[in-house]
């Protein structure tokens, strides 16, 4: 499981967004917006009686090319949770996440709940670029993508989103100037996994190019899904969807073709000049919107039933005529009319919304009833004032009862164009003016603009020292006055100067060098400008321990190249192998510009080294190699301009070596492979025909050669073949080297799973000599060239041994700089070195095949095994670092002013230091690299807790993990690492009452985390969240109210122990408030049916837990974490058996009963990451909640277990290397865990499974020893339990070392002598003689008048002799109200003579001490004889002071003298069974008697260590 946590890096000014899609999402109230850069704008509305506002929550980076279409879609539908009622099919857009395409094909799916990417997926190349999104009316899991091969940067019009050209004639023309018939692709899209489920159309349409499409229901009963297609010129063609598609079609391979189009040709009815600029529909009704007028027409018929002039409303009586046309129209649901009713049944009333480009609106009420067409304006919007010089774009979108208007407003005339969007609420009502009578202006509710949102947020943090950053925030702030102004007619030209002095950013990239903890983040800004910024915290404490100072320096250093008379487009950081001639620079900053130059920096000193002109046009990419790419290409370059060229320049030589031309377009994507020294140019084709122009060039770099050339489909198959041989040999797992401003984004999505299998290949590359130098240099970038060549080398190459890369970089847009932490990899590498309690290191290796440190040798002059000292040294730098390297990741990730006195004491106590003067947000990991990333403020991170469960288990989890960690590193440090345990755990969630309580399904999946600190976070924040989370099927209603009570008389210690102690406690280790109710238990012993009909659960109630427990759907947390299908299913399991043990009160009574036995499949299934934690859970909970619903399987479930272990172990000689290794964890929970629990519930079961074994299985069987493991845990556990079957015991235990089976002997006989010394120890009435050559068990329980101790011996494994213990003759006479057939406790203690002639034994039971004098050649004749002996002599023991008889022991002397006469046993024994008698007499069994030889005839006897007396023989 992954658990990654993001911090987000936020330029000085915002960025810029240029809406090209919207979607809206009722429950909760959403808003998304689609920008032409690919970004996507979260936006949440709140509203109130008085007032509503709408402000941005985040941005989601899925894409890198302009949104074409956004859609409300349901990608699962979970039975019996929360998730079913914002996924259900009711129409109102309700269902619970967000598809969104962009035109280059790439396709994702945004979960509102927990806010991130679900899923992230690139359409096929032969689908062509999507243009339009629609979801399915009553299949939301369903999306119909509608796709043409046009340019990438066009925009299509959707009747629902922006018209992005500047005049409406403009897309008018193109549609009826483009002579072919454009290729249209259609295909439905399930959103669950992103496949396609069905191919509607592919081919050239009958009608113009696509403009408009829609799902339309046709047929009778209105179920029937079409796709409606139309162009400018108003031509229909409907294609019908094949209802297979909808059902079962979830396996991708459902290509079917479609059926008959039918084809209805609108355009020769319609009137001169009647191009149409948008298309709505509502069943089967269609709306014609043209510039001046609406027409309304029936799909199934061709005769128009009505329509709207527009030529006297505001909308064309405008001011300016140049924006007087209509641009858009929908319909609308408004108060009680719910859905328009279908106009088939030649009826109908709705409400309808024109707007223009100018932004005003006219909200019509439309109806068709007894063929009489009517409309009636309801409510106007007024236009948008805006200065004259200031480009707007318009769009209307429904959220619920309002009406949003989206305007796109750009206040720059140059470049680069900076849109700002702004967003109106209005409502759809009519309002009254001053003298009471009805207005038809709408009300405008509130209005939120994210340039003055940002500034606002921005203005948050502390400014001090920086006067570059405050000038900024200052002109911001007077810019965005003078702009948004009201009636400000005329513009300052000053106004957004920051603009045009160039304070934009064009490009940015994050250093960090071989992926280790960034330190440094570069903007290009469109001046020309490069900023530096770095992290001095990042550089901590040297390996002398000298620690930063926190008052001299502050914690960031800008630092300014100038020198570009253009845009910088680009940027690129290396470190060098080797030297350049004649220069002495080490580390380098590569930049290219719209000025067509490339500028080579030195970053440590600042200067410029060299210009480069290759290019004659504008420069857009700049490549490095791999880190482990050969000299001299690893100190290579390439660069891609808009010229069609790419050339590779050399840093050592400082000039370029090879020019790669001759593409027939400017190569949008470029990969260099450095391990094998090819690179991959591919370059798209925007001729709209056809999907066969998209070219692949691969060239050889050795030679400058093209080496091959594809076109097509093949190109891209191609290109990400190509990209996953370059993941594999990548240290990274990536394809670009870190430090570079080329956006991941625009990368083709790969399959997870490459980066494991080659890791054992980079391993090796690490520790080959011929890499050491290199390695020398590039892992550290405070390391000079002359501590390498002395041999001083730091300890970051440690940091090697890491699976993954704890922190990665990326710049989804410029400006924007993302740091992930990735938390395995943060405990991952800190565990590597523990200290040891002599003062030396102690290696922990998680991992065979990761490179050791003490193997790689850095100092070829230093000796082998290396002096203490330096042993020392090293280790304590190591130990810094990676201290440093956690307070780094606090600095980011930690939520700033929330808590001011727990910020000082990180910042006095901890030494944090905290980022004030970076702009510093939260946010989500997604699919295939997608992020969520919230903007400044922390309102809008706090959002994030407050909407994502999944977001508040990993942000906790992580800061609990390393605060944990932290602990370890430094005493003084206890009290703000507590302090930030608390935070995370309780705290916050008192400060902010509305957050989400944490995923418990999350953390249950980080249970069997390899980091001790992950696990115990997981089980403490799962504890401290149980009462809050509980999921809604298992949630007991009653116990609602209770909830807060018992959160707070929980105590984070008391149920952490419960947990982490369960390895090693007994079953009884719950306390008693949480422990079962009796009644439940023995309820849940009877038959389920009967069971659940008692405890109060129905039917339907039961069924919604068994649906909710065998559910496989992928959920949202399991993409946030990157599991399975599978893990969803366990994981809920695991949550159930919890919350059932530990929280029975809060839950459903029968959860117990229907969890059981799932549970016990899951440790039967040996998984990896649950069964160990199923495993714990049943065990735990055995005595308390399983037994009374397992009772009659724990015997097969013992036999399972041993099953499993005879398959997994691999250590018998017949089974080895015939089945598959399964991890040591969870056969080590088996044994040490399970399996003594399981015993203990069922003794008689274990010993007849173990007595089996015997003969079943092979003599080397593994499972004899841990047969003998588990006797012996259950002997330490539960010894009372066991005694009644002592001679079962033994008798096994003797059949593991019978002489007779040699190999069975030689395996098991140290474990056996084990055992037996065991019993010795734990059971007085078992005794060994001096020699172990006779060992002696007597019956613990049994009657009276057939007690006996059984003699074997050692050498032959053979009974020899059984003795009489019943006698002397009358003994039950003697005792009062005891029967002769009454079982009670027989023999206490036993033990041979110390000449090993004679045995003696005590009885509590009547309080006698038995004696056989018996000489060794006795002995010798017994051994053929096993007639019972009688005792020699019978010494009567008097009762000791404290002695209390029961009805299980008396005394015959109390009973002679009359002691005994106030208990009247008979009356008892009368009362109690047979069952409950045994069971008192187990409890009350004393196993504390002792018999010691004080002298050759006189023994000793003692109990609980106090002598009772010495009695003479």
């Amino acid at each position: 499981m992954k658990c990654r946590s993001v911090a987000c890096i936020w330029p000085d000014t915002p960025p810029s967004h240029k809406v090209t899609a919207s979607a809206a999402l009722n429950h909760p109230p959403t808003l998304y917006t689609g920008g032409s850069d690919g970004s996507i704008l979260w936006w949440n509305l709140s509203s109130s009686d008085t007032n509503s506002e709408i402000k941005p929550v985040a941005m989601l980076c899925g894409h890198a090319a302009p949104i074409a279409g956004l859609s409300i879609c349901c990608p699962m539908v979970v039975t019996g949770d929360d998730t079913k009622t914002e996924c259900s099919s009711n129409g109102d857009g309700s269902y619970g996440a967000l598809i969104s395409a962009c035109t280059d094909g790439v396709l994702c799916v945004w979960s509102r709940g927990s806010g991130h990417c679900r899923r992230r997926r690139k359409l096929p190349p032969w689908v062509g670029s999507p243009c339009i999104v629609r979801t399915l009316p009553t299949s939301p899991r369903y999306v119909c993508i509608a796709c043409c091969f046009i340019d990438a940067h066009a925009h299509f019009s959707d009747p629902r989103s922006i018209d992005s050209f500047e005049g409406g004639e403009a897309s008018v023309d193109k549609g009826r100037k483009h002579g072919k018939h454009s290729k249209t692709t259609v295909v439905i899209v399930d959103t669950h996994g992103l496949t396609i489920v069905q191919t509607v159309f592919h081919g050239n349409l009958s009608i113009g190019r696509l403009d408009f499409m829609d799902i339309v229901l046709l047929g009778e009963d209105g179920e029937k899904h079409s796709v409606f297609m139309a162009d400018s010129s108003g031509r229909v063609e409907l294609v019908p969807i094949l209802k297979e598609s909808n059902a079962g079609g979830d396996d991708g391979s459902g290509s079917s073709k479609s059926s008959q189009l039918e084809v209805v040709n609108w355009g020769n009815k319609l009137s001169e000049g009647g191009q149409v600029v948008s298309i709505a529909t509502r069943g089967d009704l269609i709306a014609l919107v043209l510039k001046t007028r609406c027409i309304f027409r029936i799909l199934s018929s061709d005769a128009s039933i009505g329509e709207i002039s527009f030529a006297e409303d505001i909308l064309c009586v405008e001011e300016h005529s140049n924006q007087s046309h209509v641009l858009g129209g929908m319909f609308l649901e408004i108060g009680d009319t719910g859905e328009m009713q279908n106009a088939q049944y030649d009826n109908f009333l709705g409400h309808f919304a024109v707007w223009n480009r100018s932004g005003s609106a006219i909200v019509y009420i439309v109806s068709y009833l007894n063929n009489v067409f009517k409309s009636e304006t309801l409510c106007e919007i007024p236009s948008s004032s805006c200065p004259a010089d200031v480009r707007l774009l318009f769009s209307f979108i429904q959220l619920k009862s309002y009406l949003l208007r989206i305007e796109s407003v750009c206040y720059d005339d140059e470049e680069p164009l900076r849109w700002n969007p702004h967003v109106t609420i209005w409502s759809l009502c009519q309002k009254n003016n001053i003298h009471g009578k009805s207005s038809r202006q709408c009300k405008m509710l509130g209005e939120s603009d994210f340039l003055a949102e940002w500034i606002t947020s921005s203005s948050l943090h502390e400014i001090n020292s920086q006067g570059g950053r405050k000038m900024r925030i200052t002109s911001l702030q007077s810019s965005f006055r003078k702009a948004r102004t009201e009636n400000n007619k005329h513009a300052d030209d000053e106004s957004f100067s920051f603009v045009r002095n160039g304070l934009a950013v064009s490009s940015s990239m994050v250093i960090s060098e071989n992926h280790l903890v960034p330190y440094a983040v570069v903007y290009g800004f469109f001046s020309g400008e490069i900023e530096v910024v770095r992290f001095d915290m990042l550089l901590g404490p040297d390996c002398h321990g000298e620690s930063p100072s926190h008052d001299v320096e502050p914690p960031v250093s800008r630092q300014c190249f100038s020198g570009h008379t253009g845009a910088v487009l680009c940027l690129a950081a290396h470190r060098m192998m080797g030297a350049a001639k004649g220069w002495s620079f080490s580390h380098v900053l590569v930049s290219g510009s719209m000025d067509c130059t490339i500028r080579i920096w030195d970053l440590n000193t600042g200067n410029l080294i060299t210009v480069m002109r290759q290019h004659v046009a504008s420069v857009r990419q700049i490549i490095f190699p791999s880190a482990w790419t050969e000299r001299p290409w690893g100190d290579c370059f390439l660069s891609v301009g808009e010229d069609s060229c790419v050339a590779l320049a050399s840093l050592e030589t400082l000039r370029v070596e090879r020019m790669f031309p001759g593409h027939p377009s400017y190569p949008e994507k470029v990969v260099w492979d450095g391990a094998r020294g090819y690179i991959a140019c591919l370059c798209w084709s925007h001729s709209g025909l056809s999907d066969t122009s998209d070219t692949l060039y691969i060239w050889d770099v050795k030679t400058g050669a093209r080496e091959r050339v594809l076109c097509g489909t093949a190109s891209h198959s191609m290109l990400d073949h190509f990209c996953k041989g370059i993941s594999v040999n990548s240290l990274s797992g990536s394809i670009l080297n870190g430090n570079t401003s080329v956006s991941s984004l625009l990368l083709p999505i790969l399959e997870d799973g490459n980066f494991s299998q080659s890791h054992s290949k980079l391993s090796e590359k690490v520790c080959s000599p011929r890499m050491t130098s290199s390695m020398k240099i590039t892992m550290d970038p405070t390391t000079s060239q002359g501590q390498v060549k002395k041999g001083i080398f730091p300890s970051t190459p440690s940091f090697l041994q890491m699976n993954k890369h704890a922190i990665g970089c990326t710049c989804p847009f410029p400006g924007i700089a993302a740091l992930s932490f990735d938390l395995a990899s943060l405990m991952f590498s800190c565990q590597k070195h523990e200290p040891a309690a002599n003062g030396g290191v102690k290696l922990k290796e998680r991992g065979t095949s990761n490179p050791r440190t003490h193997d790689m040798n850095f100092d070829d002059g230093s000796d082998k095994n290396g002096t203490s000292t330096d042993t020392v040294e090293e280790h304590e730098c190591i130990r810094s670092q990676e201290e440093y390297f956690l307070r780094f990741s606090l600095s980011f990730l930690h939520l700033w002013d929330l808590d001011i006195e727990l910020d000082k004491l990180l910042v006095t106590e901890m030494k944090l230091n905290r980022p004030e003067n970076l702009i510093i947000a939260s946010g989500l990991q997604g699919d295939k690299g997608s992020l969520t990333l919230t903007f400044p403020g922390l309102s809008s991170i706090l959002e994030l807790w407050k909407s994502s469960s999944e977001f508040c288990a990993m942000r906790s989890l992580t800061m609990l993990s390393i605060a944990q960690r932290m602990i370890s590193f430094s005493h003084c440090s206890s009290p703000a690492s507590s302090a930030l345990a608390a935070f995370y755990t309780r705290s916050l969630a008192d400060k902010i009452p509305d957050i989400k309580p944490p995923l418990l399904q999350l953390l249950v999946s980080f249970w069997q985390d390899e980091s001790e600190h992950v696990r115990m976070a997981a089980r403490t924040l799962f504890h401290c969240a149980a009462s809050r989370a509980i999921p809604i099927p298992l949630c007991d209603k009653k116990a609602n109210a209770n909830r807060e009570l018992v959160r707070s008389l929980s105590e984070i210690g008391e149920n952490e122990g419960q947990v982490s102690k369960v390895g090693g406690t007994s079953t009884n280790g719950l306390s008693s408030d949480m422990s079962p109710e009796p009644q439940a238990t023995s309820l849940a012993a009877e038959s389920p049916d009967k069971s659940l009909g008692k405890q109060g659960i129905t039917e339907a109630e039961r069924f919604k837990i068994l649906d909710w427990l065998e559910s496989y759907e992928m959920q949202d947390w399991i993409s946030c974490v990157g599991g399975t299908s599978q893990d969803a299913m366990t994981s809920h399991i695991i949550v159930a058996a919890a919350l059932a043990m530990w929280y029975p009160s809060l839950v459903k009574p029968s959860l117990a009963t229907l969890v059981a036995h799932p549970l016990v499949k899951l440790v039967m299934a040996m998984n990896e990451t649950y069964s160990s934690t199923a495993a714990e859970l049943l065990s735990e909970g055995m005595e308390s909640t399983w037994k009374a619903c397992i009772n009659s399987e724990i015997s097969r479930l013992i036999g399972d277990t041993f099953f499993q272990i005879e398959c997994v172990s691999g250590q018998s000689a017949n089974t080895a290397g015939h089945h598959p290794p399964v991890p040591s964890s969870v056969r080590e929970t088996l044994v040490g865990i399970l399996l003594p629990n399981l015993a203990m519930a069922d003794i008689p079961g274990f010993l007849n499974v173990i007595e089996s074994q015997i003969w079943s299985t092979a003599s080397d069987s593994p499972v004899h020893l841990v047969s003998l493991t588990t006797l012996i845990r259950v002997m330490r556990g539960s010894p009372r339990q066991l005694s009644q079957y002592l001679d079962k015991v033994v008798s096994f235990i003797l059949h593991t070392i019978d002489p007779g089976n040699s190999i069975m002997r030689k395996t098991c006989l140290q474990s056996s002598m084990t055992a037996l010394k065991e019993m010795v120890r734990a059971f007085p009435m078992v005794a060994l003689n001096d020699t172990s050559t006779r060992l002696a068990v007597g019956d613990a329980i049994g009657e009276i008048n057939n007690a006996t101790i059984s003699v074997y011996d050692m050498q032959s494994v053979t009974k020899i002799k059984v003795l009489d213990a019943s006698g002397p003759p009358g003994l039950p006479n003697l005792l009062s109200g005891t029967s002769e057939m009454a079982v009670t406790t027989v023999i206490s203690a036993l033990s041979f003579a110390p000449d090993g002639e004679g045995l003696v034994a005590f009885s509590e039971h009547g309080l006698m001490i038995r004696w056989w004098s018996l000489g060794s050649v006795w002995w010798e004749k017994l051994s053929r004889n096993l007639a019972p002996v009688q005792c020699t002599k019978v010494i009567f023991v008097p009762p000791w002071e404290g002695f209390s008889p029961n009805s299980s022991r008396s005394s015959i002397i109390a009973n002679i003298l009359g002691h005994d006469s106030q208990v009247n046993m008979q009356e008892k024994a009368r009362d109690s069974t047979y069952a409950d008698s045994l069971k008192m007499l187990i409890h009350n069994l004393d196993l504390s008697y002792r018999l010691q030889w004080v002298s050759e005839r006189k023994v000793l006897l003692s109990r609980h260590g106090q002598e009772l007396g010495t009695f003479p023989l």
